[in-house]
């Protein structure tokens, strides 16, 4: 037992005494400590992965998909392939950048980049002695749809919520060799439309008819479309098809009316567009377009949609387009099978193309005119597979423009903020790494100061133990001693 006093705060004669707590029990319950703490942080550490893992949405999903591809294509491509390559040269590019490369590379094959004739009288009006006038570009595919063409260096003031997003949407860059190439800087109009190609769009529109047909019948008291013999009619599809919409165990009967006006009609909705007039598909907003000096090309379904079925491809006319589309829409299914069978459609078409030419073509048509505003009567659209009998791809554009002068750094700012919030749940992983980390090597360094004393304690005890027992050998006899009067 030990005694303690405190004389400073009490009086001499107060003492108390409380028991003495051996060393090694200090250090087993320091050990039980440290093993205790990495085991909790270790579990703590677990659970939030879980939940970060199980709680990330659906384009976080998508963008750890994206990461793990380009990891497994870095690490595979040095091994298959001889050539120079570094990992930096990888990457998921931008919608904008997809849509900057595209009007590049349609460009470049049209010779529109070359600048040697000063009497070339498509000159624009705002461009150097020279210039070129560029073509814009139209492009649907299944998923997306995307829109690009120059526009003059001077724009008139706006209002300021909209000179922002026109900000956003312009891409200026320089192709030519260095800086004093001024007459090959190129300020272009570039969007993306996520949900509006051929394919995303027609998911949306049975969405729209399921949901409406089933709600009608839940008020109406009425059993449209959940029969085959109470079919829904299905303006978009042609007279006589039968298929079944099916979202979420809900199904729908439809059957083809072929009525090309009524799902143009029904189509208008899913464009999204506000009541602004600079404002084209989803209420983005749209840099003025010179219908009277201007050019485009359409690649993908805008041409799939005027040539597959209705052989009309190459240059475009509204009023023919819309006739030969209402032509098909009324068609029966048995007629336009029959044709299929007899070659009378281009080698690329197929049974899903006969299927939902009605829809896609009704989907082009509003997207082009009242989407992005272009006339009816627009005389300058040229829908294409092949230009000079080469197939024009985004990546013909990658190559030449990294091939020139400047890198498009300001085009990846967009693709940089919107992965912000990513990085930032990645890094909030990493550093709890960091953290647990760090903490290990401090609760090491811990147990090697606690081992280093548990040493040196007995090493002192053992050279005092040799002393203790002389002390006990010379005390011993003086116990029995008799000390006289």
């Amino acid at each position: 037992m030990a005694r303690i006093s405190f004389s400073y705060l009490c009086p001499a004669s107060w003492y108390f005494t409380v028991p003495t707590v051996s060393p090694f029990l200090r250090q087993r319950v320091a050990f039980l400590a440290l093993f205790f703490i990495p085991c909790l942080l270790l579990l703590l550490l677990i659970m939030d992965l879980r939940r970060w893992g199980t709680s990330l949405p659906r384009d976080r999903q998508y963008e750890r998909q994206q990461l793990a591809i380009l990891a497994d294509l870095v690490k595979d491509l040095p091994l298959e392939f001889d050539f120079l390559f570094s990992q930096s040269q990888a990457e998921v590019i931008s919608g904008k950048q997809e849509g900057v490369y595209a009007w590049i590379g349609i460009n470049f094959v049209l010779g529109r980049f070359d600048h040697e004739d000063e009497s070339d009288a498509d000159t624009s009006l705002d461009s150097a002695a020279g210039r070129r006038r560029t073509v814009g570009i139209l492009d649907m595919g299944g998923a997306s749809l995307q829109i690009a063409y120059e526009v003059p260096t001077s724009t008139s003031v706006l209002p300021p919520k909209q000179e922002e997003a026109a900000k956003i949407l312009l891409a200026e860059f320089n192709l030519g060799c260095d800086v004093q190439h001024t007459e090959h800087v190129y300020r272009v109009y570039v969007t993306t439309f996520l949900g509006f190609g051929g394919n995303f769009a027609r998911q949306r529109y049975e969405e729209l008819v399921l949901n409406e047909t089933l709600t009608k019948n839940r008020l109406l008291g009425q059993k449209t479309g959940l029969s085959a013999d109470n079919p829904f009619l299905d303006p978009c599809l042609p007279v006589g098809l039968t298929d079944v919409l099916e979202r979420n165990s809900q199904a729908l009967h439809v059957r083809g009316k072929g009525d090309w006006a009524t799902c143009r009609a029904m189509l208008s909705p899913l464009l999204a567009r506000s009541n602004t007039s600079q404002a084209s598909l989803n209420g983005i907003y749209q840099s003025p377009i010179d219908f009277n000096n201007s050019e485009f090309y359409g690649f993908s379904e805008f041409f799939y949609c005027t040539e597959d079925v209705l052989r009309i491809g190459g240059r475009y006319h509204g009023p023919t387009f819309a006739k030969a589309a209402q032509d098909y829409c009324g068609m029966a299914w048995s007629v336009l099978a029959q044709r299929f069978k007899n070659g009378l459609f281009s080698s690329h078409a197929d049974e899903h193309r006969l299927k939902y030419q009605c829809f896609k073509s009704a989907w082009m048509y509003q997207v082009l005119h009242e989407g992005f505003h272009f006339p009816y009567n627009y005389p300058n659209l040229q829908t294409a597979q092949l230009v000079y009998d080469r197939e024009v791809q985004w990546t013909l554009g990658a190559i030449l423009y990294k091939t020139r002068f400047l890198p498009l750094r300001d085009l990846r700012q967009g693709g940089v903020r919107q992965a912000h919030g990513s990085w930032f749940r990645l890094s909030f992983v990493y550093n709890h790494y960091l953290f647990f980390a760090c903490t290990m090597v401090v609760l090491l360094a811990i147990v090697l100061y606690l081992l280093r004393i548990h040493r040196i304690h007995r090493r002192q005890t053992r050279a005092s133990a040799p002393l203790d027992l002389l002390w006990i050998e010379r005390a011993v006899p003086m116990i029995g001693v008799q000390v006289g009067p």
